[in-house]
């Protein structure tokens, strides 16, 4: 299970906010993210997800995509500890971590997102990590976070 998190945004105010493709291709996506959902892109043909979603399938070019929840769980693949803020509003905000996540139940597909927690904590590639949706209710829409899974 994935957790909520409540009160402060990790992003600051001023950040522009996600939106659909205006060709609503990944509107399942957003629409699960709502309901703390992991969705990604399926073929039906070649059975391989991908990400981000297409109209095309990458690896076999079939028409034949829908979407599945996967798990929220993955594995850092690489990352970075951002110092030089790319949009004016994250300039008090920096450093902050951003994670390529690998999700091995949805065919080691990579998304990219930010890492919650301590700007400054050690992490390592091959690290265990949790999808957190981060809910903007007054502006419609929720976005995946990431945190690392503690050690039990």
């Amino acid at each position: 299970m994935t957790e909520q998190r409540h009160g402060a945004y990790y992003l600051p105010d001023g950040v522009p906010q996600p939106a659909p493709t205006p060709d609503g291709m990944d509107a399942p996506y957003w629409e699960a993210t709502r309901r703390h959902e992991l969705m990604v892109q399926h073929c039906g043909a070649c059975d391989r997800f991908q990400w981000e979603p297409e109209w095309i399938c990458g690896a076999c070019q079939s028409f034949d995509l829908d979407w599945k929840e996967v798990p929220g769980r993955g594995t850092v693949f690489a990352w970075e500890r951002v110092w030089h803020p790319v949009h004016p509003a994250l300039n008090e905000g920096v450093p902050y971590l951003v994670v390529l996540v690998e999700l091995p139940e949805a065919g080691n597909i990579r998304m990219v997102g930010n890492l919650l927690g301590d700007p400054h904590q050690e992490v390592r590639i091959g690290a265990e990590v949790s999808a957190v949706f981060e809910d903007h209710e007054e502006d419609g829409y929720t976005i995946v976070q990431w945190e690392l899974v503690k050690a039990s």
